[in-house]
Formats: structure tokens, sequence, C-alpha cells
């Protein structure tokens, strides 16, 4: 029996460290000049239907908080304090949308929209929350990947 579970757990181990193994911890991630990021954070393409269900998601990507998406009409109060972003796939690359949703502020100095993948430098955060994201790699590539279908 121990040696079961003993395959299963190093299996198990195995499958994880697979899956993590490209991808870029936040303080890794190259910005270019305008604030692109080139390369995948994970190595792994992006799930555009995750993206979408984190795109709506008010504990974490709350996209709609500040943006209007008109394809997503079940969802309401979008927020108008961003741009909206109805055919924003059209508008960025994807190398500009992984900057932009990792942390916008390289692109748009001054703008509140969050870095959602950094984890240092900001000021007044709660303790349970230094050194963290708000978004996992993975979790901003689907981002990513749902914001390139939105296109006109």
């Amino acid at each position: 029996m121990k040696r079961k579970v003993f395959l299963i757990i190093g299996v198990t181990a195995a499958f994880a460290a697979m899956a993590t193994a490209g991808t870029k911890t936040a303080d890794d991630v190259v910005f270019d000049d305008y604030g692109a990021v080139a390369m995948s954070l994970t190595g792994v393409a992006g799930d555009a239907a995750n993206g979408r269900k984190l795109f709506t998601n008010r504990k974490l990507g709350n996209c709609l908080a500040c943006h209007v998406n008109s394809e997503i009409p079940e969802q309401s109060f979008h927020g108008e304090v961003g741009p909206s972003l109805d055919g924003v796939g059209d508008r960025w690359s994807e190398e500009e949308l992984r900057g932009i949703v990792a942390n916008a502020k390289n692109t748009f100095e001054g703008t509140i929209m969050p870095a959602f993948y950094r984890t240092d430098g900001f000021y007044r955060n709660l303790k349970k929350f230094e050194g963290k994201s708000i978004l996992s790699a993975q979790d901003a590539e689907d981002i990513v990947a749902y914001l390139l279908t939105l296109t006109e």
C-alpha cells in the first residue's frame, strides 16, 4: 500500500513540476520600452474560456469593475473608469495585452489599473497579500487569450 501511495505522490509531483516549469515569477517578467511582454508567462497557451470566467470574477480579475464589455451582457454594472474592451483584440497585440495585464503602469503612466502580475512595490496592502500577485501567471495568460477574442 505504501508503495502505491508514494507512486501516486511522485507522479502528481512530477506533473505539477512540468506544469509550472516554464512559469516566470513576477520578478522575472521582462517588459519592453512600451510595456509589452514578448514571452509567455507560463510557456503554455492561455485558455480563453477560463479567461472569460476570470474576467467576470469579482474577486480575481474583476475587469468589469472598470471596463465595458458588450460580449458579456449577462453581467450587470460594467464600469466606465477604463476604456471599453470591445474590439481590444484588434487594437493591441498579444504581447501588449500581456504587458497591460501584468502591469499596466509600464504602458500607461499614472493609470489606476492594478498590476495583476506583480508582487512588490504596493502601498498600504494587507500583510496577507504581501509578496503575492493578484493573478497567477496562467490566469494572466488566460485573460490575455480571452481579450484576444474581443475583435470587431
